[in-house]
C-alpha cells in the first residue's frame, strides 16, 4: 500500500519578519528585489536577531490548534545548519528538529494525523541561473504542518490540501496570495521514502504523487533520496539523498529566548477560534434546510458564510441561497474583489430581497441595483421607487405589442418553432420597460398573442 505524507509550508500573515521591523510582503512581482532588507535579516557581522514576532507566534499557535493539535509550553529555537546560497547565517531558525518543541504535536485534521505544526523563518530566494540572491523573504515567518504517513492517493491528498487551505481561510493566519507549498513524501512496499521538494500548487502536487508513484513501482528505490518536481516535463528529478537530522547539526540558538505559552492565553486563543467550514456545513444545513452543495459554496469563505446568517435572520434561505451564491459572487468575482475588499451592509442586501419578496420590483432590476453594491452598499429604496415592477396587463401589452412590431425576424423564428427567440422576446419588453415588466407575465403575454 502507498504511503503518504506532506510537510506544508505557508507565510504567516504578519506586517514584520520574524526576527526584524522589515516588511513580510509575498508574491509583489512589481516589487524590486533587496528593498525590504536590513542588518538582521541579511546577516550582517555583529547583527542579533530582535525578539521573535509576537503576531507570527499567536498566529501559529491558532494553526496548530484549529488541526488538533497539543499545544507546547515552552518552544526552544533551534539553529538548523547547511550551507546553501540563500542561507546568509549558515543556519535557519526554527522550532523543529530533535531536539525541539513544537508548536503543536499529535493533533488530527479530517482523519489525517497531524505530527507536528511549528514556527521558522523563510531564507532568501536564490537563482541559481544567474547567482542573484533576493533577501526580500529572508526571515519572513513560515509554518510548517507535518503529517503522517496517512495518505493513501493524490485525489486524497488534493482534497485534503482545498479543506485545509479554506479552514487556515477561515482564521487569517496564512497570506493567502502566496498560497501553500508542499514537501511530499511517497513510499511504497519495501522500498525507500521518497522527498519531493517546493511543489507550488495543487494540480503539481497531484502530478507529482501519480508520476513518482508510477515511477517508483518501476523502479523500487533502495535508498532514501530528495528528488524535484519539472513542471513542464510532469516528471520528478533527483537533486541529492536524503539528508538525516544529525546532517543539519541542530543546536539551540543562545540568541532567542525561550517563548513560554501560559496556559490561560492558550485558552484564550482557543476560545476566539471561529467554527471551522466542517461544522458550519452541518449546522447550515439543519438549521436552514439547504443543500449540501450551496452549504459549501457559502462555507468556502468565512465573511460570505457569516454575511448569509446575518441576511437569513430577515430573509427566507430559499431566497437568500441564490442570491448570495450565483448573483452576490457573480458581482464580486466581476470586479475581481472578496467580500472583505468591499463594504456591502447586510441589512442594504436584506432591503433588496425584501423588495422582490413584496413584489415591488424584478429580479432582473434587482441585479441591476446589486451590480452597483460595488465598492458601497447603499439603502436601494429610492432606486426602488423610480422602478417599481410592472404587473399590469394592459401596460405589458403596450411594451409586448412594440417588441413583437420592431422584431418580425423574432416572430416568424417562434411560429417556426425555435422556442429560443421567445426568450428573445422576452428580453426586448425587458430592455423596453426597463427591466420592470414582470417575468412571468411577459412571457405568457407573449405566447397568447402569437398564437
Amino acid at each position: 500500500m502507498v504511503k503518504i505524507g506532506l510537510e506544508i509550508h505557508g507565510y504567516v500573515l504578519t506586517k514584520e519578519k520574524l526576527f526584524c521591523n522589515c516588511k513580510a510582503e509575498h508574491g509583489l512581482k512589481y516589487f524590486k528585489p533587496n528593498t525590504n532588507i536590513c542588518p538582521i535579516c541579511t546577516a550582517q557581522p555583529g547583527a542579533k536577531p530582535m525578539l521573535p514576532n509576537n503576531v507570527a507566534v499567536e498566529k501559529s499557535v491558532q494553526i496548530a490548534l484549529i488541526l488538533g493539535c497539543k499545544i507546547n509550553e515552552k518552544l526552544i529555537w533551534q539553529r538548523k545548519h547547511y550551507s546553501w546560497p540563500d542561507l546568509p547565517k549558515g543556519y535557519q531558525n526554527t522550532l523543529s528538529g530533535p531536539y525541539s518543541t513544537p508548536t503543536g504535536i499529535k493533533g488530527n485534521f479530517l482523519g489525517i494525523g497531524i505530527t507536528e505544526c511549528h514556527l521558522e523563518e523563510d531564507p532568501a530566494a536564490w537563482n541559481p541561473l544567474t547567482g542573484e540572491i533576493d533577501y526580500n523573504r529572508s526571515g519572513s515567518p513560515l509554518i510548517e504542518i507535518v503529517t503522517e504517513p496517512d495518505f493513501k492517493s493524490s485525489k486524497e491528498v488534493i482534497e485534503w490540501l482545498k479543506q485545509l487551505s479554506i479552514t487556515l481561510g477561515y482564521i487569517k493566519a496564512i497570506d493567502k496570495s502566496s498560497g501553500l507549498k508542499a514537501d511530499v513524501n511517497i513510499s511504497i512496499p519495501n522500498g525507500k521514502r521518497v522527498k519531493i521538494k517546493n511543489i507550488n500548487s495543487q494540480k503539481n502536487i497531484q502530478q507529482a504523487i501519480e508520476y513518482e508513484i508510477n515511477r517508483q513501482e518501476k523502479e523500487l528505490p533502495k535508498v532514501k533520496e530528495t528528488r524535484m518536481f519539472d513542471e513542464k516535463e510532469a516528471i520528478t528529478v533527483k537533486m541529492r539523498s536524503k539528508e538525516n537530522a544529525e546532517d543539519y547539526r541542530f543546536i539551540s540558538d543562545p540568541d532567542l529566548p525561550v517563548i513560554i505559552l501560559e496556559k490561560n492565553r492558550i485558552v484564550k486563543i482557543k476560545s476566539s477560534l471561529p467554527e471551522i467550514p466542517q461544522e458550519k456545513i452541518k449546522r447550515l444545513i439543519k438549521k436552514h434546510k439547504i443543500e449540501k452543495k450551496s452549504a459549501e459554496i457559502l462555507t468556502k469563505n468565512l465573511d460570505i458564510a457569516e454575511f448569509f446568517e446575518k441576511v437569513v435572520e430577515k430573509i427566507n434561505p430559499k431566497l437568500a441561497v441564490p442570491w448570495i451564491t450565483v448573483e452576490l459572487l457573480r458581482v464580486l468575482n466581476y470586479e475581481k474583489k472578496t467580500l472583505e475588499e468591499v463594504h456591502i451592509e447586510p441589512q442594504h442586501f436584506i432591503e433588496l430581497l425584501g423588495l422582490i419578496e413584496q413584489n415591488k420590483i424584478t429580479e432582473l432590476k434587482a441585479k441591476e441595483i446589486l451590480n452597483k453594491f460595488i465598492p458601497n452598499s447603499f439603502s436601494p429604496k429610492n432606486e426602488a421607487q423610480k422602478n417599481t415592477k410592472i404587473s399590469g396587463i394592459e401596460e405589458i401589452e403596450k411594451f409586448t405589442k412594440q417588441a413583437i412590431r420592431e422584431n418580425k425576424k423574432a416572430v416568424e423564428d417562434y411560429k417556426s418553432g425555435k422556442q429560443e427567440a421567445l426568450n428573445f422576446l422576452v428580453g426586448q419588453v425587458m430592455k423596453l420597460s426597463n427591466k420592470r415588466a414582470d417575468f412571468k407575465v411577459t412571457r405568457e403575454i407573449i405566447e397568447k398573442i402569437l398564437k
